[in-house]
């Protein structure tokens, strides 16, 4: 039978989602945990990867087991999981469903505070010195639905078939001294939500023109983009899929 688990974690403690030869992952913890508790091996499939120090509010991953699974599972498996990794939900599904493949979007925010908090170091990337023009930074941002190649935001020499992704949703929201990118698309490439948010903090300070940033995309080159930014600001909100079929 195969389980889709419904997770989250803080990544700051991790080297990323996907298991590693000589680093500790989010996917090798709960691996662990799983396995132990089924007294078992299972595969774990994540619904995608998420790089050193991301975290996840929602991560979808499945895995196979011939153990018949009850909510009380997710107690037993969070019982001896570390603090900052949560399995929320269990659901069975049908045996050819897929974490990864039949996903239909994916959403991230990137999280900026415009101010100094000691508390929130670790989940978000704090330029109190700046000041954006937001709603520059909110016209540069709908350009992205306009398009399909994004090669200028992905990770160089990357080893992917196509840099073409279907953006539904590109935005910001100020709130106080929060300023939050929200980003929806059916797939994303690596480095490709840091790249985009780099430059468009570079359109909201004036270093960039929301021309520059259509050209960015045009030029299908990654050495026209703006610098990545930090990894501590960067959530995966939501992944979707239909599991009517």
């Amino acid at each position: 039978m195969r389980y889709f688990i419904e997770l989250s974690y803080k990544g700051t403690n991790y080297h990323g989602w996907q298991i590693q030869p000589d680093a500790i992952s989010v996917q090798e913890e709960i691996h662990k945990a799983i396995s132990t508790i089924l007294q078992h091996e299972i595969k774990l499939v994540g619904a995608g990867r998420t790089d050193k120090g991301v975290h996840a509010i929602q991560m979808i991953a499945h895995f196979d087991t011939c153990s018949i699974l009850s909510d009380e599972y997710v107690h037993k498996f969070n019982s001896i999981l570390p603090n900052d990794i949560i399995i929320n939900s269990i659901e069975k599904v049908s045996k050819n469903t897929h974490a990864r493949f039949d996903a239909i979007t994916r959403s991230y925010e990137y999280r900026i505070l415009m101010q100094k908090n000691a508390f929130l170091l670790d989940t978000t990337w704090q330029l109190h010195q700046k000041k954006f023009d937001v709603d520059k930074m909110n016209i540069a941002a709908k350009l992205l639905c306009e398009y399909q190649d994004f090669e200028s935001f992905s990770k160089v020499k990357t080893n992917v078939k196509s840099f073409d992704c279907k953006i539904m949703k590109a935005e910001w929201t100020l709130e106080d001294q929060h300023l939050t990118f929200h980003i929806t698309a059916n797939r994303f490439l690596r480095n490709m939500v840091r790249a985009i948010v780099g430059t468009l903090v570079e359109v909201g300070t004036g270093k960039k023109t929301v021309e520059d940033f259509k050209k960015i995309i045009e030029s299908k080159k990654r050495s026209e983009a703006g610098a990545s930014v930090p990894a501590r600001g960067l959530f995966l909100t939501e992944v979707t899929y239909d599991l009517s079929t």
